[in-house]
């Protein structure tokens, strides 16, 4: 995807301070960050779940929270917009302990590329299809290979949770990151609210006369600030499949001096190629065996399941692949940005060549995602058939077996 070409379809996010993150490359060739208003093909996904909402009523009154000016006591840490929460969480944990690496840096590191495809978990009552890692895997990589000592914590009380937020934030001065559920983020358009127990946001202050916090949410394009009763509750979701329990997460100590990037990077590119091409073949739900199943199956899913079913599974999809903050095309474009400075900083050119393919496979998860709308939305024109998305899934699924096959076989000739 070039810069010019990122979509700016403004929607939902008219109003707010939410917005899109996409990674992308201009006229030299080189990633870029690129802020986006949206995409007609998720909004139209989105369209269609929200169809289907069982809390329609509890989500027409909800009301978008207004920012207002921040009084209370503040870390030093700027905001800055991401992809996807957990990268950007990380780093601004990582910032302010001075480490400064850009998110694709972070997410290939941390070996964040997957795609799982698992029909026997459901997320919304709809079959789990994920582009990354497991939430919470990120942090634990990228702090384990850098030689960060961190801690995490799970609480039964809410009270207690806040009350170790407090002594972690005022009194030991750390930012400090938190998991969180999305249906009930004050500043989040109601429309894009929904019952996901994986957010991450990071705290950085707080007015003890107001009891109002300060946070940088990776979704949004400034800091934010949210009550002490709205963060509970986020931090205790009531819904959800995942019971959060008000997880935190923070450094307690960073090294004096940081490892060489240059043999952690051939490491991580190894460990993301054998996620993503070591399973057998009967192991179908995961890596490029996940996309060549997902091929499969989406070919009948109408008889299977029946038309409006087999719609909703995939609005999923796509959402999944273009909404829950990748970063465009399932962090296929953010993991080029990832090589193309890989390169940069093991000298091994070669990098670059597997940058452009995965460009090239990022554009094909585009043109999937494009091509599903169309069905969901019954577009006559340039119409598209399920056979059809099962057609690119399987060019998509051969390709990026093949990528990451050549991409490991160049990157063990230098470990």
């Amino acid at each position: 995807m070039k810069v010019k070409d990122v979509p700016q379809d403004l929607k939902y996010y008219e109003g707010t301070h939410v917005r899109d993150v996409n990674y992308a490359v201009d006229d030299e060739g080189k990633y870029q960050a690129v802020l986006s208003d949206g995409w007609a093909p998720k909004t139209e996904a989105l369209e269609l779940a929200l169809e289907e909402d069982v809390d329609k009523e509890e989500r027409s009154r909800m009301k978008l929270q207004t920012q207002t000016d921040f009084k209370g006591f503040e870390l030093a840490l700027e905001h800055r917009p991401a992809a996807h929460c957990e990268n950007g969480t990380i780093s601004s944990l990582l910032r302010y302990h001075g480490i400064d690496l850009s998110e694709p840096m972070i997410f290939g590191l941390a070996s964040g590329l997957f795609f799982t495809h698992i029909t026997f978990i459901k997320m919304g009552g709809l079959p789990v299809t994920s582009f990354r890692t497991f939430p919470g895997v990120l942090f634990k990589r990228i702090t384990k290979l850098l030689g960060i000592k961190t801690k995490t914590r799970r609480f039964f009380s809410p009270e207690k949770a806040m009350q170790a937020l407090d002594h972690l934030l005022l009194e030991k001065k750390t930012p400090v990151g938190c998991v969180v559920g999305m249906y009930d983020l004050p500043y989040v358009p109601a429309e894009y609210r929904f019952r996901f127990n994986g957010h991450n946001i990071c705290v950085i202050g707080k007015d003890e006369e107001t009891g109002d916090y300060c946070v940088l949410d990776s979704n949004v394009t400034q800091k934010e600030t949210i009550s002490r009763d709205d963060l509970a509750v986020v931090r205790f979701p009531a819904g959800g499949v995942y019971p959060l329990m008000g997880q935190m997460y923070w450094i307690k100590s960073v090294p004096e001096q940081l490892p060489d990037l240059k043999p952690l990077i051939l490491k991580a590119i190894h460990k993301t190629c054998w996620y993503m091409t070591s399973q057998p073949k009967f192991i179908k739900y995961v890596g490029a065996n996940g996309i060549l199943y997902l091929s499969k199956r989406i070919r009948n899913w109408e008889t299977m399941m029946g038309k409006r079913k087999a719609l909703l599974n995939l609005a999923q999809v796509v959402r999944m692949l273009e909404e829950i903050g990748t970063g465009g095309a399932g962090f296929r474009f953010m993991y080029g940005a990832f090589l193309q400075e890989a390169a940069d900083v093991t000298g091994i050119n070669e990098l670059n060549d597997y940058c452009h393919r995965i460009t090239e496979i990022g554009d094909l998860w585009r043109d999937f995602a494009y091509k599903a709308s169309r069905i969901i939305k019954k577009r006559e024109k340039d119409q598209y058939t399920y056979n059809d998305l099962g057609d690119l899934l399987q060019i998509i699924g051969e390709k990026e077996h093949a990528l990451f096959q050549d991409l490991d076989r160049t990157v063990k000739s230098y470990m």
